[in-house]
């Protein structure tokens, strides 16, 4: 029996076709997705297996990787399973889609699903939706997050009597989920972190339920654990959980850390500014090391992103929002920040759907005539109808200022 066989072989494994139909629905409005719509869909052909806790959806593209995903779950469920002190009575689903832009595209879900969203856990059935990463750390992460949220769940509607999840604070939830799935130390917490302290804005706890706008809930929600683990130790977590869910979070600081939330937050703060002002105090300050160049405050948009500089340093290209709620990519100039053009529109070429903004950026060729960037694009499919999210390469030539359509990945 091989490895695979060997992992299932204490479930009932099935691989059953379901089928998705195709739909299309009515415009929405969602600034979160900068205006864009959702689009029509393709047809997947799903299939599940049961492991001993989970029903896995998944179809052909992502077939040979399901089963190390299946071992992923597993492993997330006996290790969550610990922390939260709880069981599951009945196994969960779970939808994997083979990327992002498909999951972008998935009916299970109504609304639209910007590039940042990572992946769903819905709370009335309890089931992930999410895509396959490029790398196995990506998914496991992502799989380890949602899963955080799906004991959350279970936890809360098993006691649904008394626990009152909507009461509990996002940077709470979102923060544990960040916590138990990368550890204390990650270095993009440690950069909000150190930010507050430079400015001197850390956030009580108060100001963390009250300016969730302000304070981006997963990077201090996962630092407020990372000290809550460091302090009294993970054993805490589900205590913490279940007393805030049932008598809210003033109750939950007095009965388990025995600190009320604003002895807490003096704590806290201390601790921060004893660990990070030895580090701050042989840095320079960022205007002594360079200059702002593209902000809201000097006519770039308020999401700058992806910038990528011109081989002889003159010129700088960018993606932003700063027009309408699209991102799209401009032309700066390297030294000043003055926008001198826009390179790249949805609106403008109707050969390409989307930019890919996450994790993308726009690479110079070597004479610095022509950036090449990530895009999306429709394609014709054997039905007649488009195809949406299939990645490609647009490559924008400076000298004619024309848009090739290069073929897809």
């Amino acid at each position: 029996m091989n490895t695979a066989q060997n992992f299932f072989k204490r479930a009932l494994f099935r691989v059953i076709p379901v089928l998705f139909l195709a739909i299309s629905i009515l415009p929405e409005v969602s600034a979160q997705y900068f205006g864009r719509n959702k689009v029509q869909y393709d047809n997947f052909d799903f299939r599940f297996i049961q492991t001993e806790n989970f029903d896995i959806y998944y179809y052909s593209e992502k077939e040979d990787v399901i089963m190390d995903i299946g071992r992923m779950t597993e492993r997330w469920y006996h290790r969550l399973s610990q922390v939260f002190q709880h069981e599951f009575d009945e196994r969960k689903p779970i939808i994997f889609y083979a990327n992002d832009a498909d999951f972008q595209q998935t009916n299970v879900i109504s609304g639209s699903i910007s590039q940042g969203v990572g992946g769903v856990t819905e709370g009335l059935k309890n089931r992930v939706v999410m895509p396959i990463s490029e790398t196995y750390a990506g998914t496991d992460h992502v799989l380890g997050h949602e899963m955080v949220h799906v004991f959350q769940f279970d936890i809360a509607q098993r006691d649904n009597q008394r626990f009152r999840m909507q009461s509990i604070p996002l940077w709470f939830i979102e923060g544990m989920a960040e916590y138990l799935t990368l550890g204390r130390d990650f270095p993009l917490t440690a950069m909000w972190i150190r930010d507050a302290i430079i400015r001197d804005d850390f956030p009580t706890i108060k100001n963390l339920t009250r300016e969730p706008h302000k304070y981006f809930p997963y990077r201090f929600g996962h630092a407020f654990w990372a000290y809550v683990g460091a302090t009294w130790g993970d054993d805490v977590i589900h205590r913490l959980y279940r007393k805030a869910g049932r008598s809210g979070l003033d109750d939950a600081f007095v009965s388990v850390l025995e600190l009320t939330t604003e002895e807490f937050s003096e704590k806290w703060k201390q601790a921060m500014s004893d660990a990070y002002e030895p580090f701050i105090e042989k840095r320079k300050e960022p205007r002594e090391a360079g200059a702002l160049i593209l902000a809201l405050e000097i006519d770039a948009g308020n999401v700058n992103i992806g910038p990528a500089v011109s081989p002889d340093g003159e010129f700088v290209s960018f993606l932003s929002e700063r027009e309408l709620f699209t991102i799209e990519m401009f032309l700066a100039n390297a030294r000043t920040g003055e926008v001198q053009k826009k390179l790249y529109s949805a609106e403008r070429d109707s050969h390409f759907d989307a930019l890919r903004f996450i994790n993308s950026a726009g690479t110079w060729s070597p004479d610095g005539k022509t950036i090449a960037y990530v895009t999306e694009r429709p394609e014709d499919t054997d039905f007649g109808t488009l195809s949406y999210g299939n990645v490609a390469i647009g490559l924008y030539n400076l000298e004619t200022e024309t848009i090739e359509r290069p073929e897809l990945f």
